[in-house]
């Protein structure tokens, strides 16, 4: 067999094979280990992006044929799999997405082709939720500004004014939009902190959520009732700008907020006049409308900004737990069981094993 292990710098391609062989139980040179071809792509030192019609890809769709050609199966993280790759590869039966969404991938086109696309969701739910809480306790602390202060010189004494003092997570009203693998983890450990937890998700249960130790609400009452708001949804076009400025004018005068999630959920035009009249007041964003955000960012000058380049996944143990999964996958497809997450069921009518 044939496979194509498309890596980039975080999930790496020999990350995708050792743990391909390790699913499989073969070594380089032995019996039955597959034959594979290797695309190194150039994410995340250089930016993600659109290519051929699928979004936050790294590489060229010419590379990804020219590397995809004979194989049986592909496993990556950012590779574009477009229609025109699709057309190009035959051959292909499978490809299993490191990521908890294959926006990389032309699921229609891969459904037509009798291409099975999996991928891998909660990879990154520990790393990311653990972020989240760090931007949240940085933000209501003043952890990452006064310390940026200092660097610069400034003993800021003045923080420890009780009109400028941060805010402690017990006994604090936090608001989660969104209640998936991130936000559930999230909820749990602010409820551990002492906080009371609002949660905004339509599609959870409220039975798991009250479980958890955090209670169901309406994204506007938790607006109104929350001092901070953690951003967890996925983004679709329902969602998009889900929290814009009449949302934003809803929340506590000196509410603190936090996206960790998808830069298209906020409205970010509001934000930097929100900032420096108080009545936000504190942002801390690891996800934006653009990325990078350009050298004329209105937010670069704004009071009380922490801002992080979209690292809330990036921990070691995401990528190898990502390659593990895909991994996983692979090795369904070769003993011929039902794969686990598959992102485009209606092909498994006339999927070929």
């Amino acid at each position: 067999m044939r496979i194509l292990a498309a890596g980039d710098e975080f999930v790496g391609t020999g990350l995708l094979t050792s743990a391909v062989r390790a699913e499989l139980g073969t070594a380089p040179g032995q019996d039955g280990d597959p034959e594979f071809a290797e695309l190194s792509l150039p994410w995340p030192i250089e930016p993600f992006g659109p290519v051929g019609g699928v979004q936050e890809a790294s590489g060229t769709e010419e590379q990804v044929i020219e590397a995809v050609a004979g194989a049986e199966v592909a496993v990556t993280q950012m590779a574009p799999f477009t229609g025109k790759v699709f057309a190009a590869a035959p051959d292909l039966r499978m490809v299993s997405v490191s990521r908890g969404g294959p926006v990389n991938i032309d699921l229609k086109a891969a459904t037509a082709a009798g291409v099975a696309v999996t991928y891998a969701p909660g990879r990154n739910a520990a790393a990311a939720a653990e972020f989240a809480v760090g931007l949240l306790l940085a933000a209501m602390r003043r952890i990452s500004t006064s310390s940026a202060e200092l660097l610069e010189g400034t003993w800021r004494g003045d923080h420890y004014a009780y009109a400028n003092a941060g805010v402690e997570l017990e006994g604090t009203t936090v608001g989660l939009v969104g209640y998936g693998a991130i936000g559930s983890r999230v909820a749990r450990v602010l409820v551990a902190f002492g906080a009371k937890v609002l949660v905004s998700d339509p599609f959870a249960d409220p039975a798991k959520i009250t479980a958890d130790g955090a209670e169901p609400a309406e994204l506007d009452d938790l607006l109104r009732r929350s001092a901070a708001v953690s951003l967890h949804a996925r983004l679709t076009e329902q969602t998009r700008h889900l929290i814009d400025a009449d949302r934003l004018a809803l929340m506590p005068e000196g509410a603190v907020l936090v996206n960790s999630a998808r830069g298209g959920l906020l409205d970010y035009a509001p934000l930097p006049g929100l900032l420096r009249s108080g009545r936000l007041g504190a942002l801390a964003l690891d996800v934006y409308d653009v990325e990078p955000p350009p050298a004329d960012w209105a937010l670069r000058d704004a009071p009380n900004v922490i801002a992080t380049p979209h690292l809330a996944g990036a921990s070691r143990q995401t990528a190898e737990r990502a390659a593990a999964i895909v991994a996983a996958e692979v090795g369904r497809y070769v003993r011929g069981e039902d794969l686990a997450n598959v992102a485009n069921p209606d092909v498994l009518d006339r999927f070929r094993r």
